[in-house]
């Protein structure tokens, strides 16, 4: 059973964001109301479909990734560094917590936040094109991986960030432009030469995105691009989130060994 001080603390998490909706929760439904109005409704009558879909609905899913994943990242970098910039962090590091329920705590509570916004952007697009779910069940387990790792990501990164603006520059200047190359405005079967979609191929977000797609829509581009040989082209998406999973347990393990031995925790 999950003992008293985990539940306190994941209650504790959730509480700060859920009591502050208009800080948490209206910024990315508005943002993406202009997104899916700008590059869905007014650039999208001008292009056409793209692997079979209009556009407006090829862009649902890099959308609700980059709104997802952001979240999941920011509410757990600052939850980790506001509690070293105001020192009551050591209340949680001297209570009788594991590190390890430490940290799922914390990346719990921001994986959750990442998940409300990802309903949240997929409500917003569903007014704007309908939208089905076609492989439900690797969707949520992708949404559940996807932001627990950047979760995972962000407690990272509030143990390493010195000030605020360290935040800013790891979610604005390096998280989201991956995302926007990471095939949300495009599909990889659109590119010429294979060097392109090499490259492309190095961006892990273009895994994500295209996890989320084949769970919404169906299509993965890396079965397109035939990422794996010929027999097994039609497990590209399956061994994406087999690898998105291991690298969040690697990820996690990383935040359980640095409050271990409380790196940036006590400076």
């Amino acid at each position: 059973m999950l003992s008293v001080g985990f539940r306190a603390l994941f209650r504790r998490e959730i509480l700060r964001f859920v009591r502050r909706p208009k800080n948490t929760f209206m910024p990315p439904a508005i943002t993406n109301v202009l997104y899916f109005a700008v590059f869905g409704v007014i650039l999208g009558n001008r292009i056409d479909q793209i692997a079979g879909f209009d556009y407006i609905l090829f862009i649902v899913p890099g959308l609700i990734v980059l709104g997802a994943i952001s979240n999941a990242f920011e509410n757990a970098s600052f939850s980790i560094f506001h509690g070293r910039w105001n020192e009551y962090i050591h209340e949680t590091l001297t209570s009788p917590l594991s590190y390890v329920e430490m940290v799922v705590a914390y990346v719990g509570a921001s994986a959750v936040r990442g998940l409300i916004v990802g309903v949240i952007i997929a409500a917003v697009g569903r007014l704007f094109v309908p939208i089905s779910f076609e492989h439900g069940l690797y969707l949520v387990a992708t949404m559940v991986v996807i932001t627990a790792l950047f979760a995972g990501f962000g407690i990272i990164g509030g143990l390493v960030a010195r000030d605020f603006d360290d935040l800013t520059v790891m979610n604005q200047f390096i998280l989201r432009p991956l995302v926007f190359f990471g095939a949300v405005f495009y599909s990889l079967e659109t590119f010429d030469h294979a060097w392109q979609v090499g490259l492309s191929l190095v961006n892990p977000m273009v895994y994500m995105v295209d996890s989320v797609r084949y769970g919404l829509l169906g299509h993965s581009d890396l079965i397109g691009v035939g990422i794996l040989p010929a027999p097994y082209t039609d497990f590209a998406p399956l061994l994406s989130l087999a690898v998105l999973t291991a690298v969040t347990v690697l990820v996690l393990s990383i935040d359980v060994y640095l409050f271990k031995i409380g790196y940036g925790l006590t400076d």
